[in-house]
This record gives C-alpha cells, structure tokens and sequence, in this order.
C-alpha cells in the first residue's frame, strides 16, 4: 500500500512566508534565495497543476516561475515588488484554505 502526500499546501505556504519576509530589511542573500525557491516551487507547482489537468492554475504558476526567476532579473523596484509579494502571498493564502475547503 502506498501512502501518498501531498506537499503543496505545505510548499505552498513556505513560499507565502518568504514574501512576506521579503517586506523587511534583510541581507541581500535572503531576497536571492527567495528568488530561487519560489522560482524551484513555482515551477513544481506548474508542473503538477499541468499533471492534474488544472491548465489555468499551471499557466499562473508557470508565469510566476518567470517572474522570480534569478537569472534575468526583472526590475521592478522595492515598492512595487513589495507589492508583488504580498499580492502572491495573499493569493497562495487563498488557495491553500480554497483546497482545504474543497477536501470536506
């Protein structure tokens, strides 16, 4: 018998609280490793959306991957990536009570 998890709402929620973190002043390396991990979690999130034939929700995580990713920076300024990550975080909030509310 196989016991099967599910890690989304969990890397789901790890990614919300880096965004959220991001909205203090911290070291530099701090915002790169956000940059990494919500690009990797984003990209899985893609992934196994596009696998459970939930197109919309793979085509937005799928952007978000684009977005965060460290390799061709997109400058869009303290203020308005403050913004960003707390409308990506609030969002991601949302999605994970919308599956546990699904689940009943």
């Amino acid at each position: 018998m196989e016991v099967k998890t599910n890690m989304n709402p969990l890397i789901k929620l790890i990614i919300a609280v880096l965004l959220i973190l991001c909205l203090f002043d911290m070291p530099y390396g701090m915002y790169q490793l956000v940059r990494f991990a919500a690009t990797a979690a984003f990209a899985y999130l893609s992934y196994d959306y596009f696998k459970r034939k939930k197109d919309g929700m793979g085509f937005l995580f799928a952007a978000l991957a684009v977005l965060f990713q460290p390799f061709f920076k997109i400058a869009l300024g303290r203020t308005l990536w403050n913004v960003v990550d707390i409308a990506i975080a609030g969002l991601l909030f949302y999605v994970i009570i919308k599956g546990f509310k699904g689940k009943k």
